[in-house]
């Protein structure tokens, strides 16, 4: 899911899954500002499509460099038709 927010840059999913994949993406934008080898072979490991983690060093992570912390938004969202489950839509900042 992580992948699909930085292609993507917004997802809508359940609030408890929006918040776990909060904490991951907080993370790799924080490898992607520092911008070296490491960084970029750490986000690999755990974000198996190259092309997003190419986005997160070259777009996202420069996007967010004078910033400390707080790169995502999480708004909650009215409940699932089906099971009442509670939804929230996860976006990047601008």
């Amino acid at each position: 899911m992580v992948t699909s927010l930085f292609i993507a840059e917004r997802i809508r999913t359940t609030e408890a899954k929006a918040k776990e994949v909060q904490r991951a993406a907080e993370k790799m934008i924080t490898l992607a500002k520092r911008g070296n080898l490491h960084s970029r072979r750490q986000a690999l490991s755990y974000m198996l499509d190259e092309s997003a983690v190419t986005k997160l060093f070259e777009i996202i992570g420069p996007r967010y460099e004078d910033r400390n912390g707080g790169y995502t938004r999480l708004i909650k969202a009215s409940p699932r038709k089906g099971d009442g489950a509670p939804m929230a839509i996860l976006e990047l900042v601008k």
